[in-house]
């Protein structure tokens, strides 16, 4: 075999390890890819089916009831548009409070209601994920047009 041969078969296969890991990287970025979605998304049906995603908004006022066990609890997240009931079960970090910002993410059931497998609350007054501050400001803009 030539000197060139050897360089081209050397350099085909170090393109087809990178190529190769590569595709490994990005197999395993989809894989644990999850996206965002705010209560109106997920009543208009463009929340994935049977897939991890997050939901976020507000904690409905009055929304909150715990069980018995002292670890599942059941509440309303909102965009001020529409509500979507979520379920967890497990601690709540401290700072989670009704009429506060909230981020679940978890799965949805076939009767739309949201099963969280991790539950995260604002971490001050004046943080809000930007996508539910979106949310949020859209729905009150909505809400301002439509009245008179």
């Amino acid at each position: 075999m030539k000197p060139r041969h050897k360089r081209f078969a050397l350099i085909g296969g170090g393109l087809a390890v990178l190529a190769l890991a590569a595709a490994l990287v990005l197999n395993a970025f989809q894989s644990n890819l999850v996206f965002f979605f705010t209560p109106t998304q997920v009543a208009a049906g463009e929340a994935p089916k049977g897939k991890a995603f997050r939901i976020g908004g507000l904690v409905r006022d009055g929304s909150l009831k715990r069980q018995p066990d002292g670890l599942t609890v059941q509440f309303i997240v909102t965009d001020t548009e529409k509500d979507i009931p979520v379920a967890y079960s497990g601690i709540l970090p401290d700072l989670f409070r009704e009429g506060k910002g909230v981020v679940a993410q978890g799965k949805l059931d076939e009767n739309g209601h949201f099963t969280a497998t991790e539950v995260l609350a604002k971490h001050d007054e004046n943080y809000m994920p930007p996508e539910a501050q979106h949310a949020v400001d859209e729905a009150h803009k909505a809400a301002r047009t439509v009245q008179p």
